[in-house]
């Protein structure tokens, strides 16, 4: 809505990426107005973040969006290493995950090129009568006790109630903010990633050529006929990203032509670094994804991280603007997301120096919220702040009854009495037996996380108040 040549609305997101995407999607379905403001004129186009695992798909289950990533995906193919232009065998990157009834998309990561992830959300954004804004850079932002000003490069000026910083490594709403990153360097050399699309390489493998001048690995991307080059540089050497620069060393480290490389799509370089920031909200703006935290892209830890950033906010933005929760919920967003993204860092960086094989932790599935904010109490084999199992539940699944904007409250094995309950805010569902959860009530929140437990009803009522 505009008013006055102010456009008005709930939450300004500022970035298209993955975290903003997500955030404006899981806004969207709650009916919360939601301007999305991106400085570019398009989509991101490479594929930088191709890694999704298990947790992040889980909550694209929830999204609405699973069945188009899973058509266009596909598992982390087996490394083959190369030394003179001879196979030397296959290297599995991965400790073996094998799905369960629990957790059913275990396994090894799905490969999808970012800017895939990208199109599918914003196709599901667009369906729910959502919009980008491209080429609107913000310019300016000021906030008071009633909502924040923004100005965009359009001209425009948006009154949200609430921002949130979804505009990357480099955030212009943290740099406005004045809020530090605090971290270390987790590799002095520089790396070089881009996409290529080379006909005259199988696909069956993740190609691997390490040379004295730095390793060199080829990722096919399914569903394109493209590779995703990484490459890393001796210290104080950086890469060049022309076209020709990208063939000579693919050239150069492998047994391949530049001519065998019929096309370089995009290419980008970074150095590996891990950081922080030093808080993840200020008033009524809140930072999410690589705006509050930088890492190296081993182990596939950021975009997720990123994704169940904008996850653990959407529910509480959605609550407090249209669900009548205190405000107060929002505090939660920091005390829950901080410590959740400094071990992330810390994974990352051990992946990145070889201290740690990829496996159950990179998977994210047993990331929680124990002890926190809105985790009260326990029953059979779960504590509050545990991620909440799939399971069977009437000829479908919990993650069926789970999908949506709702809290679920699950009984198992009990006949205990229930409070009275608004059925638009908690769904109910009874179970005679599921091993996942054992006995008791588990109240799980809408983003899939157990916030209340217990033997008997006693304090649910209470613990709804706060949400």
């Amino acid at each position: 809505m505009e008013l006055n040549g102010v456009k008005e609305t709930d939450v300004l997101i500022v970035g298209a990426g993955p975290t903003g995407l997500a955030l404006a999607v899981d806004l969207a379905r709650r009916g919360v107005r939601t301007t999305v403001a991106e400085k570019a004129d398009r989509l991101f186009p490479g594929s930088r973040g191709k890694g999704l695992q298990p947790r992040t798909l889980e909550v694209f289950d929830d999204l609405g969006v699973i069945g188009d990533v899973l058509a266009s995906s596909g598992p982390a193919p087996v490394q083959m290493i190369w030394k003179d232009g001879e196979r030397q065998g296959e290297h599995h990157m991965f400790d073996p995950v094998e799905p369960t009834p629990a957790a059913p998309y275990a396994g090894t990561p799905r490969i999808l090129p970012q800017w895939r992830t990208q199109e599918i959300l914003y196709e599901r954004l667009t369906g729910l009568g959502g919009e980008v804004s491209f080429g609107s850079a913000l310019t300016s932002l000021a906030q008071d006790a009633s909502g924040v000003s923004a100005v965009l490069s359009t001209g425009t000026t948006v009154r949200a109630a609430y921002v949130v910083a979804a505009d990357g490594g480099r955030s212009t709403v943290r740099a406005a903010l004045s809020i530090a990153m605090t971290g270390e360097s987790v590799d002095p050399s520089s790396m070089l990633v881009a996409d290529v699309r080379i006909p005259a390489l199988d696909r069956l493998n993740w190609h691997v050529f390490p040379v004295d001048a730095g390793v060199l690995v080829l990722c096919p991307l399914p569903g394109t006929e493209d590779f995703q080059l990484a490459a890393r540089f001796p210290d104080g050497e950086r890469p060049d990203l022309s076209s020709d620069g990208v063939r000579g060393l693919i050239a150069a480290r492998t047994h391949l032509d530049a001519a065998d490389v019929t096309e370089v799509l995009w290419a980008s370089d970074f150095r590996p670094r891990a950081a922080l920031a030093d808080r993840f909200r200020d008033g009524r703006i809140f930072l999410a994804g690589d705006a509050a935290h930088v890492h190296s892209p081993a182990g596939g830890q950021g975009l997720n991280t990123s994704v169940q950033d904008a996850y653990n906010l959407g529910w509480k933005l959605g609550r407090v603007l249209r669900g009548g929760a205190p405000a107060a919920l929002l505090d939660s967003y920091e005390e829950e997301r901080r410590p959740n993204a400094a071990e992330m860092l810390g994974l990352s960086t051990r992946v990145h120096r070889g201290e740690q094989r990829r496996g159950a932790a990179t998977q994210q599935l047993g990331i929680g919220y124990r002890g926190g904010p809105l985790s009260e109490g326990a029953a059979g084999a779960l504590e509050s702040g545990d991620r909440a199992p799939d399971g069977p539940l009437d000829g479908g699944r919990l993650f069926d009854a789970f999908r949506g904007p709702h809290f679920t409250l699950i009984a198992v094995g009990t006949d205990a009495e229930l409070p009275p309950l608004d059925a638009s805010l908690v769904h109910v569902h009874r179970l005679d037996a599921c091993e996942a959860y054992g006995k008791g009530l588990f109240l799980v929140r809408p983003d899939g996380y157990i916030g209340w437990a217990g033997d008997d009803a006693t304090g649910l009522a209470g613990y709804l108040t706060r949400c």
